[in-house]
């Protein structure tokens, strides 16, 4: 609309941010007319087009043109969600370095992690909701309302440095806390947070997997009974989700649990960040705004002055590497409370069993004997496959057909329980064939084994004995996880077998024998952060068992391997993870990979698989023409396909840029996209784009 010239006299132009990929041409603030100034951060709903947006005020006040000025068209805020405090200072910073890092639009990243509801929930709506959160009462206690168990001396001189700091009430160096699995970690994270609270601050602590969420909620709510608590993650409800956000924005929530998206929550009175399992990689988002949260924490506590504690087990080579430099503040957990011990690591070499043409052994006859002593003795055993369903393929051993996804590259899985093969890229699912669909054989078999398929073979191998399965597959339904998992606490199963859902977090105080079946296939990726992952799963595995003191002694760990002398299971059977990330770290360097060097992926998506591979050789071109003209040491690698490189029918390819300063990669990144936006438009082939900064598989 032309501005009338009785426009309101507090009429003013405001800058706001909306919801618009980096690549849309609406990157930037776009401006509108407000009847009054309205303070940066706030939220108000702006029209676009035919639609109504949730929008972030960017900039305040500007002036309005002068009357003999030409006309200038704006459109109209259509409402303020003045009921809601703006948006602080210090999240907005976070929010500008997190695009600017990873290279996406600021409005794009700001109005993905705020509530979703907040587009749609109306003014009463939302009065109502505020009404009852400020009727709540918050209790912020000077003590634990719990019980606290007497530290050790290692816990007391780790805990020391976090205390001065926040005392001190500024940010040291980021504390990495190494502690073994049952070393007592949480309750250091709990001691640190109890300071915060009495110093009236709220407390952020990110978990990796919405799993694990409950069980740190019930430790912090034991704790610190009648603290305000809110968690933050994707399975909450968008009411329970809108409800939780306001809770910490306007600091009644004192206790902020959650999973990579908390990091995003706007605490106006933030004292200290913990990241539990900071290795994890579920830490990085993996589409949008590829953001490590992590490394977010870590940023956000240097701007907002505060302690951050960073805990793992097997701690990120990255990270292990900053402390080695004196970047973090490494502080160690070498001993199990309560007299607990890490297990026995055993190594059976496969290579021992008689070969047999078309069989393959999944449990070799040592485990199967060491799983009955465990049920007679009354304790629990938990089996390690990182594999659902009941086979990875269908196969046809007369024309050598396989169930491959017609959509996919990649095989549909065998599920035996209901008799259908499901592709788990893109979700089809069929019934079994009764023959074979190529040359009508009706012996058509499985090949290799999931989680499925050892249960049923441990049901026949130890009857009698109580199987339970822990997976994707088990676990769909609310609240069955909480079911089974609470089975396995009071006693009720046998025989756990899961995937890596059950290795991490868990405290299984019955559990004596863990074993790792078939792991090997890990050994043999692409991906230079396989053996990394590998040996954190294995040692996180390997942390359920020996957790009570009355039967650590006779804990172990089994891992069946055709490679026992590889240096990974090597480095596992002496539960040496610090020989373990020296050697790696060793070859990372004379291999110039992270954290040595710093890379970027640009990963294209498309129907025609031609084009795809085209708009990439000609983004390479430009990143070459870039890295010349900018004198930057960037490497950029030809185009691949992905390890999937087909998923629902579009075709995936990836091109790697490598440099060994991350200044010079950000610069290059910056002057490329502007052009990598045009080039999309030459090449109508290409559905999607994206950069992913910092990837984690490659």
């Amino acid at each position: 609309m032309n501005l009338p010239p009785q426009a309101a006299p507090n009429a003013c132009r405001v800058a706001v941010l909306v919801d618009a990929p980096q690549h849309s041409g609406l990157s930037t603030a776009l401006d509108y007319l407000a009847d009054q100034p309205l303070p940066v951060g706030s939220l108000v709903r702006v029209p676009l087009g035919a639609r109504e947006l949730l929008g972030l005020v960017w900039e305040g006040e500007a002036p309005l043109p002068e009357p003999d000025a030409p006309p200038l068209t704006l459109r109209p805020v259509s409402a303020v969600l003045d009921a809601i405090p703006p948006l602080g200072a210090a999240w907005r910073a976070l929010l500008v370095f997190a695009a600017g890092y990873y290279q996406r639009a600021a409005g794009e990243l700001a109005l993905s992690v705020l509530p979703p509801q907040l587009r749609e929930v109306s003014p009463a709506q939302l009065q109502a909701k505020l009404k009852k959160l400020h009727k709540a009462r918050v209790t912020v206690p000077t003590e634990a309302t719990a019980p606290r168990p007497e530290l050790t001396a290692a816990q007391q001189q780790a805990l020391a440095p976090v205390l001065a700091a926040l005392q001190a009430g500024q940010a040291p160096p980021p504390f990495l806390l190494w502690g073994l699995t049952g070393s007592g970690k949480t309750e250091l994270y709990l001691r640190a947070a109890e300071v915060a609270l009495a110093q009236g601050r709220q407390v952020l602590v990110l978990v990796p997997e919405i799993n694990l969420t409950p069980q740190l909620e019930a430790r912090f709510a034991q704790r610190f009974a009648g603290v305000a608590m809110a968690t933050l993650h994707s399975a909450l409800t968008p009411a329970q989700r809108l409800q939780h956000w306001l809770a910490a924005h306007l600091g009644h929530a004192r206790l902020v649990l959650g999973t990579r998206l908390a990091i995003f929550a706007s605490l106006p009175e933030l004292g200290l960040i913990v990241v539990d399992e900071e290795h994890d990689p579920s830490y990085k988002q993996q589409d949008g705004a590829r953001y490590s949260a992590r490394d977010l924490a870590v940023y956000r506590a240097r701007l907002e002055q505060v302690p951050v504690v960073l805990g793992s087990a097997t701690p990120a080579l990255e990270s292990w590497a900053h402390a080695q430099a004196g970047r973090y503040q490494r502080l160690d957990l070498a001993e199990r409370m309560g007299g607990g011990a890490l297990p026995q690591v055993r190594l059976f070499d496969m290579n021992r069993l008689p070969r047999q043409p078309g069989v393959t052994t999944a449990l070799s006859p040592a485990l199967v004997e060491a799983l009955r002593l465990r049920h007679a003795r009354g304790e629990q055993s938990l089996l390690f496959l990182n594999r659902r369903g009941y086979a990875p393929v269908l196969h046809c051993d007369q024309c050598n057909w396989k169930s491959d996804c017609p959509h996919c590259s990649a095989h549909q899985v065998f599920h035996k329980a209901d008799r259908t093969l499901r592709c788990h890229h893109c979700g089809v699912s069929q019934r079994v064939p009764r023959a074979c669909p190529s040359c009508g054989n009706a012996d058509i078999a499985p090949l290799g084994r999931g989680t499925e398929q050892l249960e049923e073979q441990l049901e026949a191998l130890l009857p009698g004995a109580r199987v339970a399965r822990i997976d994707a597959d088990t676990t769909r339904l609310k609240g069955a996880l909480h079911a089974q998992l609470h089975a396995v606490h009071e006693g009720e199963v046998d025989v756990l077998v899961g995937t890596q859902m059950v290795t991490k977090g868990h405290d299984f105080r019955r559990i004596t024998l863990v074993a790792a079946i078939n792991p090997d296939s890990a050994l043999f990726s692409s991906d230079f952060r396989a053996p990394e992952r590998l040996f954190s799963l294995l040692m996180q595995a390997a942390g359920r068992a020996g957790r009570d003191a009355a039967q650590a002694a006779r804990s172990e760990m089994w891992v069946q391997t055709w490679y026992p002398a590889h240096a990974v299971y090597q480095a596992l059977r002496q539960h040496d993870f610090a020989a373990f990330a020296q050697a790696q770290l060793t070859e990372r360097e004379a291999a110039g990979l992270p954290p040595y060097a710093h890379l970027a992926l640009l990963r294209a998506e498309g129907r025609d698989v031609a084009a795809v591979r085209a708009f990439l050789l000609a983004a390479q071109a430009q990143a070459d023409a870039l890295a010349q003209q900018f004198g930057a040491e960037v490497l950029v690698y030809p185009p691949v396909p992905l390890p999937v490189a087909r998923v629902a029918n579009v075709e995936r390819l990836q091109m790697l840029m490598e440099a060994p300063q991350r200044g010079a990669l950000q610069r290059l990144l910056r002057a490329w996209l502007p052009q990598l936006q045009a080039l999309k438009r030459q090449h109508r082939g290409v559905l999607r784009w994206a950069v992913d900064v910092d990837p984690l598989a490659i």
